[in-house]
């Protein structure tokens, strides 16, 4: 079975956060790996587009059931109506993380997968995160897309 990579990030982006994110769903396919989003808008629908073109499995995993509410790209959806529940469903289906940016919905899916352990999370332009004491919380980070695809290919058990 391939590699399930979910790649996370903000609905409200920027320019360079859509371009890493489809160059991230972009190599991701190119590694034969299947792409888990939220199927929504933003660093989601910029990942889908790059997996999608590069002839990649998509697999959406949406909040709601509003069919028109996806974004182009995607292979399959999963609706859940479970609102923002179904980021524990995106986070325990992946083998690997990428957060691209940051939000607190993304920030959730990040503790989610920091949580669950034992798979790589890979933070690309996202969010770093303390403990209590002041300690840095152990997230692999990345500089460019390249990077970051090939830390969550290679930590991959």
């Amino acid at each position: 079975m391939p590699i399930q990579v979910a790649v996370c990030g903000p609905r409200a982006t920027t320019d360079l956060l859509d371009t890493h994110a489809r160059e991230v769903g972009k190599l991701l396919a190119q590694a034969g790996a299947t792409l888990l989003c939220g199927g929504g808008t933003g660093v989601m629908a910029a990942a889908a587009d790059g997996a999608f073109t590069a002839g990649g499995l998509v697999i959406g995993i949406r909040p709601d059931t509003d069919r028109t509410a996806i974004c182009p790209g995607l292979t399959a959806v999963i609706y859940t109506n479970m609102g923002e529940a179904r980021n524990s469903i995106l986070i325990e289906s992946a083998d690997a993380v990428i957060v691209v940016g940051g939000s607190w919905g993304t920030l959730s899916e990040l503790a989610l997968a920091h949580r669950r352990g034992g798979i790589p999370v890979i933070s690309l332009g996202g969010w770093t995160i303390h403990d209590e004491t002041g300690t840095p919380i152990p997230i692999s980070t990345a500089e460019t897309p390249s990077a970051a695809v090939e830390l969550a290919l290679s930590e991959h058990h």
